[in-house]
């Protein structure tokens, strides 16, 4: 290991410009608006627990736990100092103090690179100037810290540490700390750098469509264009709008797209969903640009500017074509992450969290180096296109995204890349904030009717030969749905499984009208209108606050068959007296759950999100209907399934061709 001033008249040093494309991973710095939490997902400042690996030193201060076998090192500070962040790239450590960067931004995730790139080796290069010290560690997949290098340094240095990757075929993460002496020790600018340059070219459009958020929208053209490194790797930038609140009109737009110049290019077109979106963008870079990568992003979303550099510098130096996906931050609550990654199981059908991940981890609470099960490499099926980079070969072998509006789309094209062998991998690091998922429940809303007909869709061309998993997993669906009082969303359902019965080829037809068709029918059910509070509606009769009791969940087997067994045998009693015009009780959305809605005949239900309240009404008529009707719609496709599945893959060439894209949709938006 060795500093680049010893290095010198090796012959192997790269020159200006191959840094900056064997650049990996900028160091970067949180913004001077981004709250303090999120300096978490930057710096480690606090305390870093691992499996026991070494004993407390004068170096390395910090206590044992005998009891859980862990080693607590202590980060030192000289009276609660921290780092000063001087700007995006530089950092001062105050004298006396130590700072980590094993942190999420700034640690390299080794064994990503190690399963998909063709590096064996990364450095780390950083831009030192005063006293103090570095060290670099790295983890293996248990999570345990190995120290790699160590070297003091003084005045103007520049550090140049190599790493071999053998050692992460399963996991691990390498990171760097800096302490500084007697006086302070500023990082210049740093990075993770391969030892060559990336093959290819840097050439990237980036695309986001957009519905009625145009400050968002803006905010993200700025953020694009404000970074010259950023700005320089774009061929376009392409916005296909969809809303009545135009992007053109917000305030900020004329100096956003000034940055971008004739990069820029907003396509008004009529809401086509996500799908007639996203495949709008990818038409337009194929047939219009010679980009060699395409890069999606929703629109509600906070950008990490560098998360473009980096899915770009993966991509390029990944072993064959491959997705490179982000990972998804909480635009609620900064320093929360949402998930690792995430898989499709095969039997079901339903997409969920990859093995041996949790969700809504707050970097804030536990840094990077106390979570150990984040110290192994995560493997995905695919990756939502919150942001999602997807080379132009795939792009042009693989085909469009289907014609589905929104749910799915994602999900079917990585299912698809991978059967065509374009693997897909969610990167750590590469990431923006989006809106989280945890206070949203949009299965018994309007997109009801998407979740499920486009499952399906996607079941038939890559799922099981025998649909009984999934169609039982949905029978039991369909049986919460009604114990929840969600009528509404079982009708959605219905609907669902007629269109997909139908098969392929009313999808096209489908895209400009299904949200139309979806939120009229949701309108003839009770649950389907949002009132803006409980206190808009009658009380519920007085002694009902008396009985707010919330039943605990049942556990086991026996429990959960007498609570569905009471629940259905409530469904055969007659509605009680007046419940459908005055609610039984008032349920905040966190109770709202079968085992007590099941035993009412009138609620009003918090949205998730805190909004409003729908007015749900149990109707013993209607719920039997429902269930007779749905029993009968999953016998059908159940008995209809193997040709189903011919039909929607035989047909599957004309819903992802680009001419039919053109022909069908494009051309009547022009």
């Amino acid at each position: 290991m060795t500093s680049t001033q010893e290095a010198a008249g090796t012959g192997t040093e790269l020159t200006a410009r191959e840094l900056e494309s064997a650049l990996l991973q900028r160091i970067i710095l949180p913004r001077p608006a981004d709250p303090t939490s999120v300096r978490s997902l930057y710096l480690d400042e606090g305390t870093a627990t691992s499996l026991k690996s070494a004993a407390p030193t004068a170096e390395r201060p910090g206590t044992v736990n005998e009891e859980e076998d862990e080693f607590v090192l202590h980060l030192t500070t000289a009276g609660g100092r921290r780092a000063e962040v001087l700007s995006r790239t530089s950092v001062r450590v105050p004298e006396h103090t130590e700072t980590s960067f094993a942190a999420y931004f700034n640690a390299f995730p080794a064994s990503y690179w190690r399963r998909w790139s063709v590096l064996d080796t990364v450095h780390l290069r950083l831009r030192l100037r005063g006293a103090g010290r570095v060290d670099v560690y790295r983890s293996t997949a248990r999570g345990v810290p190995i120290h790699v290098h160590g070297e003091a340094v003084s005045g103007e240095t520049a550090v140049d540490v190599p790493v071999g990757l053998r050692p992460f075929e399963d996991g691990g993460w390498i990171w760097f700390d800096l302490s500084s002496g007697s006086e302070p020790l500023d990082l210049v600018d740093g990075g993770w750098f391969a030892d060559r340059p990336a093959p290819g070219r840097a050439a990237v459009t980036v695309g986001m469509p957009t519905f009625n958020r145009p400050s968002d929208c803006v905010a993200t053209l700025r953020a694009l264009g404000e970074d010259p490194l950023v700005r320089d790797v774009l061929t376009a930038v392409v916005i296909p709008d969809q809303g009545t609140s135009k992007v053109r009109d917000q305030a900020g737009f004329d100096e956003a797209a000034a940055l971008l110049g004739d990069r820029l290019r907003i396509i008004d077109q009529p809401n086509l969903g996500g799908s007639g979106g996203y495949s709008r963008i990818m038409y337009e870079a194929l047939e219009h640009t010679d980009c060699e990568h395409v890069l999606f992003m929703d629109d509600d979303v906070v950008l990490e500017p560098d998360s473009v550099l980096r899915a770009l510098a993966f991509a390029r130096f990944a072993r064959s074509p491959m997705l490179v996906g982000g990972q998804m931050l909480s635009l609620q609550a900064r320093s929360h992450l949402h998930v690792m990654g995430e898989v499709v199981d095969r039997h079901t059908f339903f997409w969920q969290m990859a093995p041996n991940t949790e969700d809504d981890h707050d970097f804030a609470v536990d840094s990077l180096r106390e979570t150990l099960w984040m110290h192994r490499r995560v493997d995905v099926d695919y990756n939502a296109w919150w942001m999602c980079l997807i080379p132009r070969v795939v792009a042009e072998q693989v085909g469009q995204p289907l014609p589905l509006f929104i749910k799915w789309d994602d999900c079917e094209y990585g299912l698809r890349a991978g059967a065509h062998g374009f693997p897909t991998a969610t990167v750590p690091g590469v990431a923006i904030w989006h809106m989280s998922f945890v206070e949203k429940d949009d299965s018994s809303d309007w997109q009801a009717y998407f979740h499920a007909r486009n499952r399906l869709v996607a079941a038939a061309l890559h799922g099981p030969d025998d649909p009984r998993a999934l169609l039982l997993d949905s029978l039991k669906r369909t049986l919460r749905h009604l114990f929840l009082l969600e009528y509404s969303a079982i009708a959605l359902h219905q609907m669902a499984m007629r269109d997909f019965l139908s098969g392929p080829k009313a999808l096209f037809g489908s895209l400009p009208t299904a949200l139309g068709e979806v939120r009229a029918l949701r309108t003839r059910y009770p649950d389907g209108t949002v009132h803006p509070s409980a206190r808009d509606l009658p009380e519920p009769p007085i002694g009902a606050l008396a009985a707010q009791l919330w039943p605990e969940p049942p556990q086991g087997k026996v429990a959960q068959v007498k609570a569905l067994a009471g629940a259905l045998r409530h469904q055969l009693r007659p509605t009680a007296p007046g419940a459908a015009e005055r609610p039984q009780r008032n349920v905040p959305a966190e109770h709202g759950t079968w085992f007590l809605l099941s035993r009412l005949d009138g609620a009003t239900v918090s949205t998730s999100d805190g909004t409003g309240v729908t007015f749900r009404r149990r109707d013993r008529e209607e719920f039997w209907r429902l269930l007779r009707t749905s029993l009968s719609l999953h016998r059908q496709v159940q008995r209809s399934w193997p040709a189903l599945r011919r039909r929607y893959q035989e047909g599957m060439g004309e819903l992802i061709s680009r001419e039919a894209w053109e022909a069908q949709v494009f051309s009547r938006y022009r």
